[in-house]
């Protein structure tokens, strides 16, 4: 399916208010009240018997955001791609934004499906609510994909200009202000039509939702070394803008055994900028799950 598929109704629409979902192999765009108060709308791929494997986007994206990604990803996966609270088709709830919250919000969704466990892959924002997961429920976490990530957002180059950016929006949120925050994430070419969904995606939000997010991800610190000691691996690009290579070394001393790939001339989201490339990464890591020495 391409991209545009992902926007439009090549899916199947479902309001859920039961504690459990039957799903078909076929892909569906479901929303469903959780018990965290949270409506949450998501993505899902792939046989309900599948291994799963859900997919976390990052600051003022959606689901959307994997959409290059998804189509690539081996059909015998359970694919689940939700909109984290505050954002695309998800309820705004007045407040509720750490990434504890987030975190939450995923495991009671998880609960709902009846996923046990699951592999996490989280792209920026994202991959902090997966290192959330991982610290506070422990036994759902099968395995960690860190993409453009870092141990926090303390660290963020130009943080104190950025926060006083983003305190000062007012709605509507400006188009000009969203467009050059989405670019300026990436450092090799994307298709136009993929960067006007983004953006799309990141207009929907009203800008307390920006506020309240970002003072989440700054109350949110690092897990602790050894705390969560699961395979991971993480996906970074050289080129990226927001996190360093020294946080990559960082999240290595905190996860055991993690495994770091870099992508040569990559900005901060390698799943948009090389989708083919990073699925081949992602697919040969989740194969490796299943060997005796993974």
């Amino acid at each position: 399916m391409n991209t545009l598929g992902w926007r439009i109704a090549v899916v199947v629409s479902l309001v859920v208010l039961a504690t459990s979902l039957p799903v078909s192999s076929s892909i569906a765009q479901t929303e469903i009240d959780l018990p965290t108060g949270v409506r949450m709308h998501f993505v899902e791929q792939g046989p309900a018997d599948g291994s799963t494997l859900v997919l976390l986007h990052g600051y003022s994206d959606s689901g959307f955001s994997f959409s290059r990604v998804a189509p690539a990803l081996s059909t015998a996966r359970r694919v689940i791609v939700p909109d984290l609270r505050g954002h695309g088709r998800s309820s705004r709830p007045v407040a509720g934004y750490t990434m504890d919250d987030l975190a939450a919000d995923v495991v009671a969704l998880l609960d709902v499906l009846g996923v046990e466990t699951a592999v996490v892959v989280g792209h920026s924002m994202g991959s902090l609510v997966a290192q959330r997961i991982a610290a506070s429920f422990p036994g759902r976490v099968e395995a960690l994909v860190l993409v453009g990530s870092a141990p926090s957002i303390h660290d963020l180059p130009g943080l104190d200009e950025f926060r006083a950016e983003i305190d000062g929006l007012t709605d509507p949120v400006p188009e000009g202000f969203v467009r050059s925050f989405q670019e300026s994430t990436v450092a090799l070419p994307i298709p136009a039509e993929f960067m006007d969904g983004v953006v799309a995606e990141s207009l929907r939000l009203p800008a307390r939702v920006w506020q309240q997010l970002l003072a989440g991800m700054l109350a949110t610190g690092p897990v602790r070394a050894g705390e969560v000691r699961v395979p991971t691996l993480l996906q970074w690009g050289a080129e990226d803008g927001v996190f360093s290579r020294d946080q990559q070394d960082e999240l290595l001393a905190l996860f055991p055994g993690a495994r770091l790939i870099v992508y040569d001339a990559v900005g901060h989201a390698p799943h948009w900028e090389s989708p083919e490339t990073f699925a081949v990464d992602l697919e040969a890591f989740l194969d490796g799950l299943s060997t005796p020495d993974a």
